[in-house]
């Protein structure tokens, strides 16, 4: 969530932000209404209170007909203080639910408009030429049925449709992209993290996904707890209710987890293949900064991002997101989008948000600094989604013969292969 000082000091910058989200800006009038009502009520509530301890002493000393009357004011006023004390909590309980609607302020310097209107900041690699190179270039399922590496059809029979197994070398990939992206992550400094997949609400509700992305979340509701969508939410929940002393930051993390996603509101799209499933492992990075060092740690998120595509050799860009795209959470976003062959466009392999204090702030997450105790930022960067990592490595390093080029990044998770070899013809 956002400061309400800030709020009430500029509200204009908070209606901004909502406009070039795409959000109601008529939320920031009905928050700064309720906010008035929250702090006035509590006004009049400190002062029947301090009336009623007045009172309070006054009674023992009366008598008479002075004391009925005292008595009969103090029943008023315990009225009074009763009701103030109601409408004070329904007014702190609208201002809170607001709040938790309000969608962080975007940076100044982010592109306004929807998913289309991003902007692009680098392009790295070569993409290939499969005609000059003499044959048509098959697509990651075609590839991955050739090298007993990906089984759709199993995974429709099993669990639906978006579903799948990954088979034989497939299985050993993805082990080789994992062990991988935790070495580049734990040299880089990180703390390797294996993180639960179920959360309570407090914890999907505190960074932000129980808002306009909840259509996607998978919840249990007899165990009232929520399958996670990325091992973000528990890294950030980590710290959940705590004060971290300065001198420990930065912390960064690097979390393995499965990720459920309902991708709801994307029937028809990527049906074929596995880039957009139900269920994917990915290896997250997690930091936890001071607020005056965000834009920096996003851009080391950033670089961290690349340099692991780019041990891949997988031709890709960065985007910056436009506003409408970024998520409630994001105050910034940077996609890495890699080219794939057969659909001849970039797309997304990987992201990198920063969250500035909007997580803190609802997870009680604060640091000390000398004399003041106040929130801190997160930030999150993708480092691979298996599943579409798999995807690109597959379509632009295949070979005319249907067998996959190894990167060298990967070969020692492999035995040393430097080529997966078709297992069906």
């Amino acid at each position: 969530m956002i400061d309400l000082r800030l709020l009430r000091e500029d509200p204009d910058r908070v209606r901004a932000s909502q406009r070039a989200r795409g959000e109601d800006v008529a939320l920031v009038d009905s928050l700064l209404s309720a906010d008035e009502r929250r702090r006035s009520s509590g006004v009049r509530f400190d002062e029947l209170r301090a009336e009623q301890r007045q009172l309070g002493k006054l009674i023992p000393k009366a008598s008479g007909d002075e004391k009925a009357e005292l008595l009969k004011k103090a029943s008023q006023l315990a009225a009074d203080v009763k009701a103030a004390d109601a409408e004070r909590d329904a007014a702190d309980a609208e201002t809170k639910d607001l709040l938790l609607q309000l969608g962080n302020l975007v940076h100044p310097d982010v592109p306004v408009g929807g998913e289309e209107d991003f902007v692009t900041l680098e392009t790295h690699g070569t993409i290939r030429d499969f005609g000059a190179e003499g044959f048509e270039p098959k697509d990651h399922l075609e590839l991955g049925t050739l090298l007993g590496a990906i089984d759709v059809e199993r995974g429709a029979k099993v669990s639906g449709s978006r579903f799948y197994f990954l088979t034989g070398v497939g299985a050993l990939l993805e082990l080789a992209l994992v062990n991988a992206a935790i070495a580049q992550a734990t040299a880089a400094g990180f703390t390797p993290m294996l993180t639960p997949a179920l959360v309570r609400p407090q914890s999907m509700a505190g960074t932000g996904f129980l808002g306009q992305a909840a259509q996607d979340v998978y919840r249990l509701d007899a165990d009232d707890l929520y399958l996670v969508g990325t091992s973000e939410v528990p890294l950030a929940a980590y710290h959940m209710d705590e004060i971290l002393d300065a001198d420990r930051l930065p912390l960064r993390y690097a979390g393995f987890s499965p990720c459920f996603r309902r991708e709801a509101g994307s029937h028809g799209k990527d049906t074929r293949g596995i880039f957009r499933v139900h269920q994917f492992d990915k290896v997250e990075m997690f930091s936890y900064v001071a607020p005056e060092d965000s834009q920096a740690e996003h851009q080391r998120l950033l670089q961290w991002e690349k340099e692991w595509l780019t041990s891949l050799e997988l031709p890709f860009r960065v985007i910056d997101v436009a506003t409408g795209d970024l998520g409630a959470s994001a105050a910034r976003k940077f996609d890495c989008e890699a080219w794939i062959p057969t659909q001849g466009k970039y797309r997304e392999l990987t992201s990198t948000s920063d969250c500035t204090e909007f997580q803190s702030r609802r997870l009680s997450i604060r640091f000390r600094d000398g004399k003041q105790v106040k929130p801190l930022a997160t930030l999150n960067g993708t480092l691979c989604a298996v599943p579409r990592t798999i995807v690109a490595i597959l379509e632009n390093h295949q070979q005319a013969d249907g067998s996959v080029y190894v990167p060298p990044v990967l070969r020692p998770y492999l035995g040393g292969r430097e080529v997966l070899e078709p297992v069906a013809k």
